[in-house]
């Protein structure tokens, strides 16, 4: 038969397991505490950035990408449909002012040139017909006038003749009657030639203004050629570096086509683009910063395109100092559009202790050798600098590297 346990000895046993229990996880815990400062609580000083606090102005800005293009740059055309016959200079040369740098062959156009040569001389020979026969038609109607008139002469005097004899009773009545009809038939033919002559006049004078209205035409085709022909000697009207040239000979163009781009390259401009996100922040007459390599460049957004392509917008930039040294065409840049600024306040570099968090712990060094966990407030923030709004005063030295795998001390060592 089993014995009955005791209550006190349950108690006991109970106690010893939940004491054996407490000890091991409170020395677990002094052992990750110890293992955690042991390994972790220092660091080496060439394995951080350190950077110092001060008062200074911070801008807020949107991140966007451009290229330096050239603040002028022709695009030269074919003024007319021709082959390439040869091609002077390769891309990258600089040409001075008269050189030529593209030849075109321009025999089909010649020919065009004395066709419409032939066009404008049919024409000037078909007015100076016209004259001719309004000339011929003109005199010849004065003489038919001349002899009208001379009848008409006549007949007044036969008729003067005819009422004579017929008071001495050598004409009769009817005689008088029909030589006064003739006279009026005389008159009536002279007044319908008169009108025929001004007829003629007014119908060939319109008919040698068209004819001379289409020569003028064919006179002002004939200019636009001979000047399509001269501007087909491709030179540079100034100097310039050629960033493009058609150099595939014998290939076609046709009017309108481009053949080469020249750049002067002694000012540049931006091209930028960002995502249409941030298309109610960009606006024209916003300060931009350039950023080629470790150095900057200050401009200002003069123009913003007003189509979207693929989600991407365009603007265009205007640089304070687009002469710079730095500046080369077809360069791909870091463009910051500056949207808000603060100043004269705490500041320090930015750096990847700051991810973008308002409200983050930091660790400043409170001399060479130890550094204090302290948490800040951020405020506005660019590539060059975060705004301290609590936490940190001008002239404290922080470090401004990745910290987060510390986060859990309180204090770092910083070894030499």
């Amino acid at each position: 038969m089993d014995k009955e346990i005791s209550k006190d000895l349950v108690k006991r046993k109970q106690y010893k397991r939940w004491t054996t229990v407490a000890l091991l996880a409170g020395g677990l815990g002094i052992a990750v505490y110890f293992l955690n400062n042991t390994l972790q609580s220092s660091i080496k000083a060439n394995k951080i950035r350190i950077a110092t606090t001060e008062m200074g102005d911070v801008e807020n800005t949107l991140t966007a990408t451009g290229e330096v293009i050239p603040a002028f740059e022709q695009i030269i055309t074919t003024p007319i449909k021709a082959s390439v016959k040869q091609v002077y200079f390769t891309v990258g040369a600089k040409i001075q002012k008269g050189q030529p740098i593209v030849e075109l062959d321009k025999s089909l156009t010649m020919i065009e040139l004395e066709k419409l040569k032939d066009q404008l001389a049919l024409k000037q020979n078909s007015i100076e017909k016209l004259k001719m026969d309004l000339n011929k038609k003109i005199f010849d109607s004065d003489i038919n006038d001349k002899v009208k008139q001379l009848n008409i002469n006549r007949l007044k005097a036969e008729l003067e003749d005819t009422k004579r004899l017929q008071k001495v009773g050598g004409r009769t009545q009817e005689d008088v009657t029909k030589a006064e009809n003739a006279l009026r038939i005389a008159e009536l033919e002279k007044s319908q030639l008169e009108n025929e002559l001004g007829y003629n006049k007014k119908s060939v004078g319109a008919n040698l203004k068209d004819y001379t209205l289409q020569a003028s035409i064919e006179e002002k085709n004939l200019q636009e050629l001979k000047h399509k022909i001269k501007m087909a000697d491709i030179v540079a009207d100034r100097a310039g570096v050629l960033t493009w040239v058609n150099d595939k000979i014998g290939t076609v163009v046709n009017e309108g086509e481009m053949l080469a781009k020249l750049a002067d390259l002694g000012s540049f401009r931006v091209e930028g683009s960002c995502s249409d996100v941030y298309a109610e922040q960009l606006k024209i007459g916003l300060p931009v910063i350039v950023r080629i390599n470790d150095q900057a460049l200050r401009g200002m957004v003069v123009q913003i395109k007003p189509a979207v392509s693929n989600g991407v917008i365009q603007f265009a930039i205007s640089l304070d100092d687009n002469r710079s040294a730095l500046l080369r065409p077809n360069m791909k840049v870091e463009v910051y559009v500056i949207t808000q600024k603060v100043s004269h306040v705490i500041r320090i570099a930015n750096g990847p202790a700051f991810n973008g968090k308002r409200k983050l712990p930091v660790f400043v060094l409170e001399n060479g050798k130890t550094a204090r966990r302290r948490e800040i407030e951020t405020g506005l923030s660019n590539f060059d600098f975060v705004e301290i709004k609590q936490g940190l005063k001008p002239g404290e030295k922080v470090i401004i590297t990745d910290m987060s795998q510390y986060k859990h001390l309180d204090q770092i060592q910083i070894e030499p």
